[in-house]
């Protein structure tokens, strides 16, 4: 395949391109990408797993403006090891485990944005797995409650609490 731009070199980078469902596809050769201004992995000026991570889930750098045109908060520091939150999303990971109470409030919202929600709802093996799905039918049942109470449905938000009770005993004997 021949590069989409020059028509002349072999096309050496392969871009996808996905924009509100709509994939665009583009194959270029080094040079022309060089002259695009693209980043060539394995080179001197390529880019990183985690700079492209970092790109695509809008950190933004000390003392920048964000697309509202708003100055970013106060630049958080992990108390533990010290790792500021734009160290953090330049290297792509934690420098300690006290880092993800430190930043957890930036977490959540990139979180939601890549895998659609904050909590796991994979599969959970059968043997191990009992005392999970009991928390998330625990969890489930206190928001049916809490709805229930809302709606002054007490007699049954009076047995959704005994059914709780009842899983809560359960998680304690496993």
């Amino acid at each position: 395949m021949l590069c989409q731009e020059c028509d002349k070199k072999p096309a050496t980078l392969h871009f996808t391109k996905i924009v509100n469902g709509e994939k665009t596809e583009f194959h270029i050769c080094e040079s022309c990408a060089r002259e695009r201004g693209e980043g060539i992995p394995g080179t001197a000026n390529g880019f990183s797993i985690h700079s492209l991570l970092s790109g695509l889930l809008d950190f933004e750098p000390v003392g920048s403006m964000n697309a509202l045109g708003a100055k970013p908060a106060q630049q958080l520091r992990c108390d533990n090891c010290g790792l500021t939150y734009t160290q953090f999303s330049k290297m792509g990971r934690f420098g300690c485990s006290n880092c993800y109470t430190q930043f957890g409030s930036k977490l959540d919202p990139i979180l939601k944005r890549v895998h659609g929600n904050t909590t796991h709802v994979g599969k959970i093996p059968k043997r191990t797995g009992v005392q999970i799905q009991l928390k998330r039918e625990i969890d489930e049942l206190k928001q049916d409650l809490s709805m229930r109470i809302e709606q002054q449905e007490f007699e049954t938000a009076a047995e959704l609490r005994d059914r709780i009770r009842e899983l809560e005993r359960k998680i304690a004997d496993v």
